[in-house]
């Protein structure tokens, strides 16, 4: 199937300000794509491409002082399959995990693995290792945390998502990786585009989405704990440690968001 995707972000600059985004699609899906996911910027600003040290793709521009809009809409092919199940993926002892999984057993930003590691082992020590212990761990964190966009907020962590019960897609994201990496298992933070006509008829944020990967038997699984069901059409932009790693604007001043829209639906064939 065709995803037809991307946003309209309005903000305003008191003074010309340095900025480093994420907003195109991730390297890996970049072959997929129809029509080029570009940034356009207006006024326009030239901008320079770096990988970051995960392999993200990142742009450098200057902000003009005033109001800046961020607009692209780009064409992707995706095979239209939910995310794979893998049941029976193994969970590798520490000893034997690839050296560059290990970063994802670390505590980082949001994910504080040293305040949540004796309830993680007290909850999760007597599941099965592997892909049911994961699947555990999303079925904790789907039922205790209550969707709430008012308990958004870019200081939580998931030991406070925990306490206070409620988060956005982030917040079940940090959980489930905090208590991933609790349980041995590496876990990472995705963003990216997720398809709008796919799954339950909840609220949806009016922003980018958030999931995880885990790493069983040799590969990264994508798992979703605020939905905890597999979907169709996500579109990653980035990876990393955790959303830290990962912001849609980094700026290097002070910014006010006027507007944030952002999409991702299936296109139509047309058929004459």
């Amino acid at each position: 199937m065709e995803i037809e995707f991307g946003y309209q972000l309005v903000f305003d600059f008191p003074q010309p300000t340095p900025l480093i985004l994420m907003l195109e699609v991730h390297p890996s899906r970049e072959a997929d794509l129809l029509v080029a996911d570009q940034i356009v910027t207006q006024p326009f600003r030239p901008i320079s491409i770096y990988r970051d040290v995960f392999g993200n793709k990142c742009s450098r521009l200057v902000a003009p002082q005033g109001e800046f809009h961020l607009t692209t809409n780009a064409l992707i092919y995706d095979s239209g399959e939910p995310d794979p199940i893998a049941q029976f993926a193994h969970q590798q002892d520490v000893e034997t995990l690839p050296s560059d999984t290990l970063l994802y057993l670390l505590p980082s930003r949001y994910c504080d693995t040293d305040l949540i590691s004796n309830s993680a082992w007290q909850m999760f020590e007597n599941a099965p290792l592997g892909w049911a212990r994961v699947q555990a761990i999303c079925d904790f964190v789907h039922r205790h945390l209550n969707y709430s966009i008012d308990s958004a907020r870019p200081t939580k962590t998931a030991s406070q998502a925990l306490q206070e019960g409620a988060g956005v897609c982030r917040d079940f994201a940090h959980l489930a990786i905090t208590l991933c990496r609790c349980m041995n298992i590496p876990a990472r933070y995705c963003s990216g585009y997720m398809l709008h006509q796919d799954g339950p008829e909840e609220p949806r944020e009016p922003e980018f989405a958030a999931w995880f990967e885990a790493y069983l038997d040799g590969q990264w699984f994508s798992f979703d704990a605020r939905f905890n069901e597999p979907r169709r059409g996500r579109i990653l932009i980035a990876r990393g440690q955790d959303a830290a790693d990962v912001p849609v604007m980094h700026a290097f001043g002070f910014s006010t968001i006027t507007s944030f829209n952002v999409w991702a639906e299936e296109k139509q064939t047309q058929h004459l």
